[in-house]
């Protein structure tokens, strides 16, 4: 055994020396978004130098890891559709959903983030916007006559086949675009009860099955100074308190799942995007009866969405660094905790994804880009997959990147994978 466990280990050596002569480490430099943090790095890049692994993740300090206890980094993709009216993933009216999880796979990502609401997870319905064929011939057929539901089953079942992850993340209760317009994770006809039951209700749906390997508790909570969800500030509109309710909740029916926690809005008077101040964590963390299943999830954009004041003609790549670190990046830096980017994104214009010139989005955009390079603890899930979306990585076929330059941007910061694997050497996992 020692002797094939000596051969197994030299033939991994060897595989890693050839690719790291294919794959040379790039030089950093500002604007580029092809560095690949070579010192930084190093550690998770060589982690993940692996087929997909099958089993749940869990946390230690600042890294997520999986059932080997190896470093995995989470670069997704966000695929929306099953939260808004017409109750299913985008796309389907021209491919059929395993090519476009196919796409997913090849392009380099690991994860999918599948947002969805509670009204269609309570009252699923059959829904229309579904081709059963294209130019091609025949897709989706097995998806004909099932509700949203059953749908997004077969989302994830064939998700995990070809060795991709789901988080699912409950975006809003009502169907429809964008986040719950109060801020809150309730309303009157969804309230936090039904909340609650609804994720123990898809924790048990998808218990045993380590395809789904977390919940993001809920999207963009905001409103902190208009009666809507604040951190740390007492009484039925606390949402770090409401997270902790949701989180063991989920977890007394599957103690394996990762629980997403995102932030709010404003904090002390400190404002940040929706879901994007995680500065509470610092004095109020969100309390879990499974300490090593909570991840902290920010969402972050650029000028283009909102000129928020740090945008300006002083705007640098270190004072936006300086941003990130005081709203969500302490967390990871400390190893208080993984950092997970749930959502950031642009458009496919080029003067968008990279740039100098201070305050403009393409200097934020290339400036986030070599700030996960160089911080490979920070996972990440770009906004969004979907071909009919402004900032939609896919054309409008759900084919090929719009724009290869983005999607080049996103390869630089993504670890690269070998064959082989623990698993085949006949290792049980250690979880």
């Amino acid at each position: 055994m020692s002797f094939l466990l000596s051969v197994f280990q030299a033939i991994c050596h060897v595989l890693l020396s050839m690719l790291m002569v294919l794959h040379p480490a790039s030089a950093a430099k500002p604007g580029d978004a092809n560095t690949a943090a070579e010192d930084a790095g190093s550690r998770v890049v060589l982690a993940a130098m692996r087929a997909p692994d099958t089993g749940y993740w869990h946390t230690n300090e600042a890294q997520i890891l999986d059932s080997w206890n190896r470093p995995v980094r989470i670069q997704g993709i966000n695929w929306y559709g099953f939260e808004t009216v017409r109750g299913v993933a985008g796309g389907l009216t021209v491919q059929d959903y395993r090519s476009i999880l196919d796409t997913i796979k090849r392009d380099g990502y690991n994860t999918v983030r599948l947002p969805f609401s509670n009204q269609m997870v309570e009252t699923p319905f059959v829904p229309k916007d579904i081709a059963f064929s294209n130019a091609g011939g025949p897709i989706n057929e097995d998806l004909r006559g099932l509700n949203s539901l059953q749908i997004m089953d077969k989302v994830v079942d064939y998700a995990g086949e070809i060795g991709l992850k789901v988080i699912l993340d409950d975006h809003r209760s009502e169907a429809g675009d964008s986040a719950e317009a109060s801020g809150l994770w309730y309303t009157p006809g969804y309230p936090e009860t039904a909340w609650i039951a609804d994720w123990q209700m898809l924790a048990a749906r998808y218990k045993g099955n380590s395809t789904v390997v977390g919940m993001d508790l809920r999207n963009e909570p905001h409103g902190a100074n208009a009666d809507g969800a604040c951190w740390d500030c007492g009484g039925e509109h606390d949402w770090h308190l409401a997270a902790g309710r949701a989180g063991n909740a989920i977890l007394k029916v599957n103690p394996k799942l990762v629980i997403f926690v995102e932030g709010t809005d404003v904090y002390n008077g400190d404002s940040a995007w929706w879901g994007g101040n995680l500065e509470g964590v610092r004095n109020s963390p969100v309390e879990l009866a499974v300490h090593d299943q909570l991840v902290y999830s920010p969402h972050l954009y650029g000028p283009k969405t909102y000129r928020q004041p740090w945008f300006n003609a002083k705007t640098t790549p270190a004072s936006l660094e300086a941003v990130w670190k005081k709203h969500w990046g302490y967390i990871s830096e400390w190893g208080m905790a993984p950092v997970w980017l749930g959502e950031f994104g642009t458009s496919n214009d080029a003067g968008d994804l990279e740039g100098s010139e201070p305050g403009t989005e393409g200097q934020w955009f290339g400036s986030l880009v070599v700030y996960l390079s160089r911080n490979p603890d920070v996972g990440w899930a770009i906004w969004a997959l979907n071909g009919e979306d402004e900032d939609g990585l896919l054309d409008a076929n759900y084919q090929f990147p719009v724009n290869g330059r983005k999607q080049q941007m996103m390869s630089s910061i993504m670890s690269p994978r070998l064959g082989a694997t623990q698993e085949v050497a006949g290792m049980e996992p250690l979880r």
